[in-house]
């Protein structure tokens, strides 16, 4: 798959996560949002491994560039915190109040996460010279 629809694949995903924050006062389109963003987000993962076979690049973390790096670590904590925003988000819809404060926290830093891979991205794939 081409690196351009690669890149055109997760400025939409940011795109949808910034639309997902806006909704914040419509729960429905909020959860909805912020759920095919996530669940985007995987499939492109899987997009990538599938054609780029990044986990084994990423395995060799002592000889990949720094930008690489930076860019697996930030991403892999991108998907480590979706599954407390789903943790979390799943208890404040069951009606546990009290966690919406820690979501709402978790929710922007997961955020900035998101727009952080998505800004690495351009250096992790950019030609070696």
């Amino acid at each position: 798959m081409p690196t351009w629809l690669m890149q055109t694949q997760s400025l939409l995903i940011v795109a949808l996560m910034i639309i997902g924050v806006r909704q914040l006062p419509n729960r429905a389109r909020h959860v909805k949002c912020m759920a095919i963003a996530m669940i985007w987000d995987i499939i492109l993962i899987l997009q990538i491994e599938l054609s780029r076979q990044a986990i084994l690049k990423a395995s060799n973390a002592v000889t990949n560039p720094m930008w690489l790096n930076i860019h697996v670590s930030i991403a892999v904590s991108t998907v480590v915190l979706y599954g407390f925003m789903v943790a979390t988000g799943r208890k404040v819809l069951a009606g546990d109040h009290q966690l919406i404060s820690r979501h709402r926290k978790l929710g922007y830093s997961t955020l900035f996460m998101r727009v952080m891979t998505f800004a690495t991205s351009f250096m992790a794939v950019a030609p070696k010279e």
